[in-house]
């Protein structure tokens, strides 16, 4: 449950970010930004799969950057579907999936698989022989 919420926060800080640097992107309330952020997961987790198996051939065909298109349709579709939540076009979508995906990828780096941030020890290495 506590990775669950971590997810949750780094998806809607994500939005933040994309809504704040992206001018096609605006959300109204922060309540809307969570739902949002929910919707985003959901979609993500459930409808993005069935969209990359269906659009296979054209991803392969693109060499993969057709992917950058799935993710801003599913971005443009949690839009649609939270009513404090707009995208001016698929362009401002397709941006605002990358700058989710790059937050989230970043704040992962500190956030482990069971939702704890972890901690990175720095090894000191001496040059001596350990015999």
């Amino acid at each position: 449950m506590k990775g669950f919420l971590f997810r949750l926060v780094i998806t809607a800080l994500g939005l933040w970010v994309a809504e704040t640097i992206i001018p096609g992107i605006h959300i109204d309330r922060w309540d809307h930004l969570v739902v949002a952020a929910l919707l985003l997961g959901i979609v993500n987790a459930v409808i993005r799969p069935v969209i990359l198996i269906l659009t296979l051939p054209l991803t392969v065909l693109t060499l993969g950057l057709f992917i950058f298109i799935v993710n801003g349709i599913s971005f443009y579709l949690v839009a649609w579907l939270v009513p404090g939540f707009s995208v001016s076009g698929l362009g401002a979508a397709v941006l605002g999936s990358i700058v989710v995906g790059v937050t989230g990828w970043f704040a992962s780096a500190f956030v482990g698989g069971s939702g704890k941030i972890e901690r990175y020890r720095r090894i000191e290495v001496t040059g001596r022989r350990l015999d």
